[in-house]
């Protein structure tokens, strides 16, 4: 049965709140449809870094061809991901999503673990952002303003103006989030037409989607880099309070975006493949690296178009720092308004009814790493020092492990879910799904923590290879022992976690009968 809300209304105001405490306690109900849900989720995934950053790079690392196959199996791979985790969504509506799914399926302690680990998974992806986001803005205004700026100032005032942001309306968050998109998502299609309609000397070669390229030993890490690609579509139930059909938005938002995401990536990675030729495409990522779709731009679409494509590179990145701060900042409040941390971070704040305290958090967070790396950094301005790529890289790996596994989790929950209430006949199709993608998501997560020297660009015995991956498990450790102390202190309070409104309507219900 869908989960409902409790439904008041605020004083002189006419707008429903989701539950009955009071509008401080609840996210604003009915800011988000069906486009300002879409557009924000797809905005974590930053399309124009990952087709000028993040391919490049697998095919310089990794060497695998076949990288627009891989988008198009791992879409797979997320579709039935996506069919068990729509269901639940229909069922519950909360905004620390999956550590409430995981809470329903597998019990209130391992929920508490998920919640501690999906608030360090989210934090670490966003905060990775700023290292390369300032390098690449520090490179513009050297490159257009002849102003040498060290990486740091650019990030830090990002941190701060994602912070003011994060205090506003979702919605107005997600208009900006939207245009954003859109000019990015428009600027690559240029290039892909560009692309097909001037190939390189192999022509118009489908060579990248031969299962015969997906050979190497690099294809477990190559599907690594590619699924890091996709991390932004699985947001969509986070933000079901502030949605006025959750049931129905929800799934329908999460299908959307899977199928654009893979469609849409698998798409252009092959668009570099036919403008360099298979054959070379390695090499040419090798020898450019980042660079290769602005060189490859240049040379079909002029230095103008190439200039913009720098500028909205740099904005992408803006949008997707955004996106994940949101992300944050509602899972702080879910777990607030829980018990799982203060009870401060359970109240919104202003008209705006955003999650002010959690959006505050993530700001303060984010400013301190960027302050510590830039401290760590004794290189001239320009250079890509080490504290920038290792803020980028050790920070992005990181959060991927750790939402790789949530939704590995997650998706073992459901099934949990459904067997519990007895529903696995009538669910049979969508268990059987969501098992798959588990076990398919697990895979992923081992080969990210056995090629973790690679992925972060370290030696083989370097302790950072088993730091990062220690940040994970101590997240877990420290969400689990947060859960089993509740459960021997405060049953009550173990017994709702991940109830969300449910448990205010509880608490309504016990008020009322005494």
């Amino acid at each position: 049965m869908t989960t409902g809300s409790s439904r008041t209304h605020a004083p002189g105001s006419a707008e429903g709140i989701s539950t009955f405490k009071g509008q401080e306690r609840a996210l604003r109900a009915d800011r988000l449809g069906t486009g300002g849900l879409l557009l924000s989720v797809l905005a974590a995934t930053a399309p124009l870094m990952v087709v000028a950053g993040v391919m490049p790079t697998a095919f310089a690392v990794m060497g695998i061809v076949g990288q627009p196959l891989l988008f198009v199996a791992l879409g797979v791979t997320l579709v039935l991901f996506s069919v068990g985790y729509a269901e639940m969504s229909r069922h519950v509506h909360n905004a620390g999503a999956f550590y409430a799914y995981i809470s329903r399926g597998l019990g209130p302690t391992a929920g508490a673990a998920a919640s501690f680990l999906a608030l360090v998974a989210y934090s670490t992806l966003q905060v990775g952002i700023f290292g390369i986001f300032g390098f690449e803005v520090s490179g513009l205004l050297a490159t257009y303003a002849d102003a040498e700026v060290a990486w740091w100032i650019p990030a830090l005032l990002a941190a701060a103006a994602v912070g003011a942001l994060g205090w506003l309306k979702i919605d107005v968050n997600a208009r900006l989030l939207g245009v954003l998109l859109l000019i990015e998502v428009a600027l690559v299609v240029i290039f892909d037409i560009a692309v097909v309609a001037d190939p390189g000397p192999q022509g118009l070669s489908l060579a990248a989607f031969d299962p015969d390229t997906l050979t190497g030993a690099g294809l477990g890490t190559a599907l690594c880099f590619c699924i890091a690609a996709f991390l932004g579509f699985e947001q969509a139930p986070v933000y079901a309070e502030e949605t006025s059909r959750p049931h129905v938005l929800v799934p329908r938002v999460m299908f959307l975006a899977v199928g654009f995401v893979a469609v849409f990536f698998a798409l252009s990675s092959w668009a570099l493949t036919v403008a360099t030729g298979p054959d070379r495409i390695v090499q040419a990522s090798q020898e450019q690296s980042a660079g290769l779709m602005f060189f490859l731009s240049e040379s079909r679409l002029g230095g103008t178009f190439t200039d913009v494509m720098h500028v909205l590179f740099v904005t992408g990145m803006f949008a997707a720092m955004l996106s994940f701060h949101n992300v944050v900042a509602r899972y702080a409040f879910a777990m607030g308004r829980e018990g799982l941390l203060p009870a401060a971070f359970g109240r919104t704040t202003g008209s705006h009814g955003a999650p002010g305290t959690g959006s505050l958090l993530q700001t303060v967070v984010s400013l301190l790493v960027v302050a510590g790396f830039a401290v760590a950094d004794d290189g001239p301005v320009g250079d890509p020092t080490a504290p920038v790529l290792h803020l980028f890289t050790w920070a992005g790996n990181t959060g991927a492990l750790g939402v790789i596994l949530l939704m590995a989790t997650a998706s073992f929950s459901v099934v949990a879910f459904f067997v519990r209430r007895g529903a696995a006949g009538a669910q049979a199709w969508r268990l059987a799904a969501s098992a798959v993608a588990g076990v398919a998501l697990l895979v992923i997560a081992g080969y990210t923590v056995k090629d973790i020297d690679v992925l972060i660009g370290a030696g083989p015995g370097s302790s950072v290879s088993w730091i990062l991956p220690g940040i994970v498990v101590l997240a877990v450790a420290v969400g689990l022992a947060h859960g089993l102390y509740l459960r021997s202190r405060d049953p009550e309070a173990h017994a709702r976690i991940g109830l969300g409104n449910e448990a205010f309507q509880l608490d309504k219900a016990a008020e009322s009968a005494n």
